[in-house]
């Protein structure tokens, strides 16, 4: 279903028909990828004395209470409430919900005794290019991402300067593969999402702190969605919490 787009006055065609989810669904398997030290995800029945929530055990219903956590299951999107004293929430950061994104893919290099991405490769890889939002993919790209147990293993994240020169370049969105913009163990400094919130002070927040920019983590993008120009569909659950499991979805740009 083809479509013309006026958005903030570009006008453009997309193809509703063709959307690309690059969430990752939150199951109760071990195929589920983890983070940050916990277990699996849990999704089970209600149970009221005899009484199963379940139609295959005689109820009438399905009726399953699911226990997670969303900064370590799989694809979620934050705000700068993940980081302050304060309590800042998701539901009330993201009032809008569609954005021009750019898809970048960039391989880490080795720094420090660590995988990064840098702001020369973001410099490169976006070539001047301006948009709303961005989307990191890193290289390798392998389907293992879908059901990695990021936990102990130091996976690449992005440099204090990299989330910087995103902020300075008004991006308002920034979307990547992996577990966390910062490094696994840092002592709890997290200068890249800092950086990128341009949050001074953690317990006394500064004024111009950027309340609706938003990190999304451990989405996939598949190898046949190529880099460039997209509509991004950014859908959250509405959660009054720090950050929501979310289901980004990419349309094409005719």
């Amino acid at each position: 279903m083809k479509v013309t787009v006026n958005y903030e006055g570009r006008i453009f065609e997309t193809d509703f028909s063709r959307p690309v989810d690059i969430s990752i669904p939150l199951t109760d398997t071990d195929t589920n990828p983890l983070a940050w030290y916990i277990d699996k995800p849990v999704i089970e029945p209600v149970k009221m004395g005899d009484w199963i929530g379940k139609v295959s055990k005689g109820a009438s219903t399905n009726f399953n209470t699911i226990s997670f956590n969303p900064h370590g299951h799989g694809t979620h999107t934050e705000c700068l409430g993940h980081i302050t004293k304060e309590f800042y929430s998701i539901n009330q950061a993201l009032k809008k919900f569609f954005f021009t994104a750019q898809l970048i893919s960039v391989t880490p290099i080795m720094q420090g005794g660590d995988y990064v991405i840098t702001k020369q490769q973001l410099e490169v890889a976006l070539g001047g290019k301006n948009a709303e939002a961005v989307i990191v993919r890193t290289l390798p790209n392998d389907t293992g991402k879908k059901s990695r147990n990021y936990s102990n293993t130091n996976p690449p994240y992005f440099t204090a300067d990299a989330a910087l020169y995103l902020k300075e370049s008004g991006v308002m969105h920034l979307l990547t593969d992996l577990p966390s913009v910062d490094r696994e163990k840092d002592e709890g400094r997290l200068e890249a999402h800092k950086a990128f919130w341009n949050v001074k002070d953690i317990n006394n927040l500064n004024n111009d702190a950027r309340l609706e920019a938003t990190i999304t983590e451990m989405v996939f993008i598949p190898d046949e969605v190529k880099d460039g120009e997209y509509l991004l569909n950014l859908q959250i659950a509405s959660f009054e919490n720090d950050a929501s499991p979310s289901k980004p979805v990419l349309y094409y740009i005719i």
